[in-house]
C-alpha cells in the first residue's frame, strides 16, 4: 500500500482520486474529519482548515505516522469498534477499508455511530467492472469490489442517504507516470462517455435519522375468544392496543 503510494504512478492515481474527492468537499473549515482505511494520501485536502483530521488504519493493516510533518494524528484500531464517542466526527472519509473489511456491516455501523446527525460519509471502492480491480498490483485490485449500485444500496441498508456520485482512474493501472500527461482529458472523457468503467466508484452519503426512528404506535382492533367457562358478557371482547414501534438499526453482527 504504502509502496504504491510512494511510487511515481502511485502518485498520479492518488493525485486524479484527490481531484474528484476534492469536487465533492472543496471545503471543511471547523470540521472534525475521519479517515478510515489507508485515508492519508487524501486527508491532506482538508488538514489545515479542518478542525482536526485523524487517520485510522485498521487492526489487520501496517500503521503509518501521519502526517509527516507534523503531530502524528494516526492510530490503529478494531474496524468494528472504532475507540471514539458518539457523534464525534463531521465528516468521515473510508478508502482502502471496506473491500478489505472482516465485517462490512459492522464498519458501516460504526461510521454511522461515530458521525454527527448532520455528518457525511464518502465511500471509495474499486469499481467491479473497472480493469483496476483486476490487476492486484494496485491497492484496488484486493477485497471486495463494488458497482456504484452495489454501494449505494449498501449504504441505504446501513441507514445512509446518497447524496451524490462520483467516478475516477479511467486510465489502465499500467504506465502511469507517461500517461500523467494525459490524464486529466481522460479523466474528464471518461467521466462522460465511460462512466461505468470507472476504477474506482465514490458515494458521498449522509447519516439519515429519520430511517432510524420509530414511525409511532398505531392501535388496531383484534378480536380475543374467551373460554366458554366466563361470563356471557365477556365471552368475546374486542380491544385496541398499539402494535410495538420498531427501532431499523443495522444489524452489529453478520
Amino acid at each position: 500500500m504504502l509502496g504504491f503510494y510512494q511510487s511515481p504512478g502511485g502518485a498520479v492515481a492518488a493525485r486524479l482520486v484527490r481531484d474528484r474527492l476534492a469536487a465533492l468537499w472543496p471545503l471543511l473549515p471547523g470540521h472534525a474529519v475521519l479517515g478510515i482505511g489507508h485515508a492519508a494520501p487524501y486527508l491532506g485536502l482538508w488538514q489545515r482548515e479542518a478542525a482536526r483530521c485523524i487517520a485510522l488504519t485498521p487492526a489487520q493493516g501496517t500503521l503509518a505516522p501521519w502526517p509527516p510533518d507534523a503531530r502524528n494524528a494516526s492510530l490503529m484500531a478494531e474496524e468494528e469498534s472504532l475507540p471514539f464517542a458518539d457523534s464525534s466526527f463531521d465528516r468521515v472519509l473510508l478508502v482502502h477499508g471496506l473491500e478489505a473489511a472482516d465485517h462490512a456491516r459492522r464498519m458501516l455501523r460504526e461510521v454511522w455511530r461515530v458521525l454527527r446527525d448532520d455528518g457525511r460519509v464518502i465511500v471509495v471502492v474499486p469499481n467491479r467492472l473497472g480493469i483496476w480491480a483486476q490487476l492486484e498490483r494496485t491497492p484496488f485490485g484486493h477485497g471486495q469490489p463494488y458497482s456504484a449500485g452495489q454501494l449505494s444500496r449498501l449504504l441505504a441498508r446501513h441507514l445512509f442517504r446518497e447524496r451524490q456520485r462520483e467516478a475516477a482512474l479511467f486510465l489502465p493501472p499500467l504506465g502511469l507516470r507517461f500517461l500523467s500527461p494525459i490524464a486529466n482529458p481522460c479523466e474528464a472523457f471518461g467521466r462522460v462517455v465511460l462512466p461505468r468503467l470507472a476504477g474506482v466508484v465514490m458515494v458521498e452519503a449522509e447519516k439519515d435519522l429519520l430511517s432510524a426512528m420509530p414511525a409511532g404506535a398505531s392501535a388496531q382492533r383484534r378480536r380475543v375468544v374467551m373460554p366458554a367457562w366466563q361470563s356471557a358478557a365477556s365471552a368475546t371482547e374486542t380491544h385496541s392496543s398499539p402494535t410495538n414501534a420498531k427501532l431499523t438499526l443495522p444489524p452489529r453482527g453478520e
